[in-house]
Formats: structure tokens, sequence, C-alpha cells
């Protein structure tokens, strides 16, 4: 067993076509990176990233994580999936870098539910890559279920002012909208319930969970449609029984208002973009990725590959060193 505090964040760099490689090195040279970090991924391509970002980090690969990160000045490289050629087709979309993603995500899951890594950081992957790789998710939250044989997952979105919990995730609406029911409703309140338990109000009655409404004024008394009478009140309804602070349906035009103000420590937000819009608004670099329900901690950035700017050394790193530091607070080594 790993001796307690050697353990380092584990990374993931993502597309290799993407802005992952470059974001990744930046925020390893950063002086505020919170812990040791083991990077998974192509050493050539993360060389080049220090180059293109003039970054000044050494990289050397290592064969596994015991004592990784300790050395400054090094950034220490754990190869995975197939070597990637000397020159990538940057700002692209292509199968196998689709497939390298992939196969850091999983050697990064691997070595997680071992308990050889501290948490699990991971750096963009793009979904259309995936998909010509014949990988059948749509994105991380999703190949991480699948791997881990989690049951019950959830995304959580989270910045500084407002942490909102999706109950779907990467789907059209129209098919978002006839997932909604009360017990998928009531499970993400009660994931929502137990990430934050016992960390942000000990000694309190718990957590305080918004339930956002679906249809404009939570529906109106059923004037908008029925879904938040016949779904989610019934759940909110549930949650409560078991000892659950939850309330709702919310308008969701003020919930989030609310909730940034403090009347709320998280919303619970029916789809995508309902739930995101609000945590990016203040700006990506600010935001965090959260899988919640995993068997370890893993965080994430909450922007995307960013094609036009791979090649350009300019990518903001700050969202990834969020991220790192959230998997420090939330995975604390005993």
């Amino acid at each position: 067993m790993t001796a307690p505090g050697l353990r380092p964040l584990a990374v993931t760099m993502g597309d290799p076509h993407g802005i992952g490689p470059e974001i990744t090195v930046r925020a390893c040279a950063d002086p505020r990176l919170p812990a040791p970090v083991l990077v998974i991924g192509d050493p050539g391509t993360l060389a080049r990233a220090c180059r293109t970002t003039g970054t000044p980090l050494r990289v050397r690969t290592v064969t596994g994580p015991e004592g990784a990160g300790r050395t400054p000045g090094v950034l220490d490289v754990l190869p995975a999936g197939p070597a990637l050629p000397a020159h990538l087709a940057l700002g692209t979309v292509a199968a196998s870098a689709g497939a390298a993603s992939y196969a850091y995500v999983r050697h990064g899951v691997e070595l997680a539910l071992a308990g050889r890594v501290r948490a699990l950081v991971t750096a963009p992957v793009n979904k259309e890559a995936l998909r010509l790789a014949g990988i059948p998710h749509p994105g991380h939250t999703e190949i991480l279920a699948e791997l881990t044989g989690a049951r019950r997952h959830a995304m959580m979105m989270a910045n500084d002012e407002l942490r909102v919990v999706l109950v779907t995730v990467h789907q059209s609406l129209r098919t978002a909208l006839d997932a909604l029911t009360v017990e998928r409703e009531l499970d993400t309140i009660r994931l929502a319930h137990e990430a934050l338990r016992d960390r942000d109000r000990a000694g309190d009655t718990g957590p305080r969970i918004a339930v956002a409404g679906l249809n404009p004024h939570a529906g109106e008394n059923g004037l908008f449609g029925r879904e938040d009478l016949d779904v989610i009140a019934p759940a909110v309804c549930a949650a409560r029984a078991e000892g659950i602070d939850a309330s709702g349906p919310w308008p969701a035009d003020t919930v989030f208002l609310r909730a940034r103000r403090g009347e709320f420590d998280a919303v619970v937000a029916q789809y995508h973009d309902q739930g995101l819009i609000p945590v990016k608004y203040p700006g990506l670099e600010h935001g965090v990725n959260i899988t919640l329900g995993l068997p370890f901690v893993r965080t994430s950035v909450d922007h995307g590959t960013a094609f036009d700017l791979a090649g350009t050394g300019t990518a903001d790193h700050t969202s990834l060193l969020t991220a790192l530091r959230h998997a420090t607070a939330l995975a604390p080594e005993r």
C-alpha cells in the first residue's frame, strides 16, 4: 500500500488534438499547484506542449504513480494507449485522438480504483472523436460510470458561488424531458445530499438542496405543463420524508440567484443547459466538473477541447488548476 501523503493526483491529458496537453503542462508548472501530480498521456505530445507554451518542465516517463510529482521542474508522465505521431493534426477531430483520450481515462480509473492515486482529474475530451473511435458514450461522466460500475451517478458543476447537480446530462432536450422520472429525480437529490453532507454543514441539519422546476414558473400549478406537479414535486416530498432538506420545484429563472446569495447549498437542475449556463456565465476559468456517485474523487475542467486554440500556447489553464484544487480538498490524504 502506498504510504500516506505519497499518492499523487492523476491527471489525464485529454484529447491530444485539443488544448488538453497545453493546459496540463501549464497547470503542473503553476506555483499554485496544490498537490503532486502524475500525468497520464503521451510523453512526446506533452514535451511539445511544454515547448509550445514555453513551460519550463522536463518530461520524465515513469512506470507508476509511486513518488510521482515530487521533483521540482519535472513532469512525471505515465504512458497509456498507442504512441502518438510526432506531428499531430491539432484542432481536428480524429478517431485516433478519441481512442487515445479514452485510454488515458481508462488507465486513470484503474489506478484510482486500486487506491494508487489520490483522485482523478481530467482534461477535456472530444465527443465526436470518441464516437469515431467506437466509444459508445458521449463524455466523461458516462465513461466513468461504465468503467467503475457505478449504478448511481450524476454531474455536479461548481464554482465559488454556485453548485448545480444535473438530472439529465448529454442528450437532446426532447429525450431529456422523456427521461425525467420520479425515481431519477429522487436519486439525483440523494446524490447531491450525500455529496455535500458532513462536509459543508457539519452539525447542522444537512445541505439545503433546491430543485429547479422544468417549466416556466415551475409549471404554474399545471398551467404550463404537468411535469413539475407529477414528477418533481413527488420526488421532493419523498426526499424530505427521508430527512433530506430538499425544496421545490422552484422557478428556474430565480433559483440560481437565490443559491448564489446563500439561500441554498446546491441546485438540482433538470437538463444540461438549464444548469450549466448559470455556472459558466461568470467565466469558464472559475468552474469545475465533479462526478458524484463514483468510488473515488473525480474532477474536471468545465470547458471543451477548444480546437481553435490548440497549438497556439494561449489556452487558459485556470479551470484545470481549479479542478486540481477541488480534487485536493475533496480527497484529503489520511
